[in-house]
């Protein structure tokens, strides 16, 4: 697989849903991927009340830290600000195929629907959506209003992949990590990227069923 086939934009925004974002970070890493990183600010005071956990707000420092924290190089994990017009993600000569806004907060998937592109994660999606690439959102917000639900509606039919963050519970979690990693791992899934966080629907079913 070419270094350009493994590269993945990964952004975080303000929704609740830190250990969502940290989970994925974590495996695409682990898995060689190469990351491009997106912050908001807002995604920064969710990390700091969600996890306890204050990032930086430069990029620089905020790259360093998170490479010391999962014991990466900058070549596989590069960190973003918004307003880096010049890094790979704001073209489409340069930006990875893939991306995911895990958590996406609803101010964003509407930004996104309707072709706003004021920071460098909003133009980000933009350029994967008009390149015809996957992106995937993952909306977390309760309830949904009439325009949330017109926004996911519009990205969906540009193609885009909407996973609201709605772990199942089929599994049996026995934590809020088995919840977590629930989710991480449909996004996998949908990646195409090996995991083994959760087994797929009727494999671990399948094998009880032969053990009774």
């Amino acid at each position: 697989m070419s270094r350009s086939s493994q590269a993945i934009t990964l952004a975080i925004t303000g929704a609740s849903g830190a250990p969502y974002a940290v989970r994925l970070l974590e495996c695409l890493l682990q898995q060689q991927q190469q990351v491009h990183l997106l912050m908001s600010s807002a995604a920064r005071v969710v990390f700091a009340t969600e996890l306890n956990w204050q990032l930086p707000a430069a990029p620089k420092a905020m790259g360093d830290a998170l490479r010391e924290h999962f014991k990466v190089t900058a070549e596989q994990l590069q960190v973003y600000g918004k307003e880096q017009w010049f890094s790979p993600v704001a073209s489409g000569s340069a930006a990875p195929k893939r991306m995911v806004i895990c958590p996406c907060s609803t101010g964003t998937l509407s930004a996104i629907a309707h072709g706003a592109s004021d920071t460098l994660l909003e133009r980000a999606a933009d350029v994967v959506i008009k390149e015809r690439g996957q992106l995937i959102v993952v909306p977390r917000e309760m309830p949904l209003s009439a325009l949330h639900l017109e926004n996911m509606l519009k990205l969906a039919q540009l193609g885009v992949t909407v996973m609201p963050a709605a772990p199942g519970f089929y599994h049996q979690p026995q934590s809020v990590d088995d919840l977590v990693d629930f989710v991480v791992a449909r996004i996998l899934d949908h990646l195409q990227l090996a995991q083994k966080l959760q087994p797929r629907w009727g494999y671990d079913q399948s094998a009880a069923r032969e053990e009774s």
